[in-house]
């Protein structure tokens, strides 16, 4: 279970998950083709990136949860589960709740959407990467919620 503060506080700073990328070359971001080795590494950077962003504008903020929810989110939003993601590979419930959160949000997002790279996937694609995918990429026990939620993401999108 979640306080209201703590959903409150996911809510609001999954909006800086990516902020990160404002340091990412375009010519990367922006590339309609499979990223190289090189230009991957360079792309993995905009988690820390973001989070050291986001710690320091929102110095300050009256609400220091806030501020680490919201670090946490951008830092560890592409942690996976069995410890194979990045920035520090942890694993686990080593990964904070909210980051574990937003990784589902947001993978969930990049297969949905169309993007330079690819087309969007089916919703029942998409779910069904997801539900192949916990336990290894994702908290087993949140994506099970997340699953849950269908109907919701489904309307949501449409």
């Amino acid at each position: 279970y979640l306080s209201w503060s703590k959903r409150f506080y996911i809510t609001n700073g999954s909006a800086l998950h990516d902020i990160g990328k404002i340091g990412i070359p375009e010519e990367i971001l922006n590339k309609p083709g499979k990223l190289t080795k090189e230009e991957y590494e360079i792309m993995k950077r905009h988690s820390a990136e973001g989070a050291r962003i986001v710690n320091d504008i929102l110095k300050g903020v009256e609400s220091e949860e806030f501020v680490r929810v919201a670090v946490n989110v951008a830092h560890y939003h592409h942690e996976k589960w069995n410890g194979q993601g990045y920035p520090t590979g942890i694993s686990g419930e080593e990964i904070p709740i909210e980051a574990r959160i937003m990784a589902l949000a947001d993978v969930f997002d990049a297969l949905v959407s169309k993007r330079c790279y690819k087309d969007a996937y089916s919703f029942d694609t998409a779910f069904g990467i997801i539900e192949e995918s916990l336990g290894t990429q994702f908290d087993p026990e949140l994506g099970r919620v997340f699953l849950m939620c269908r109907k919701e993401l489904e309307q949501f999108y449409r």
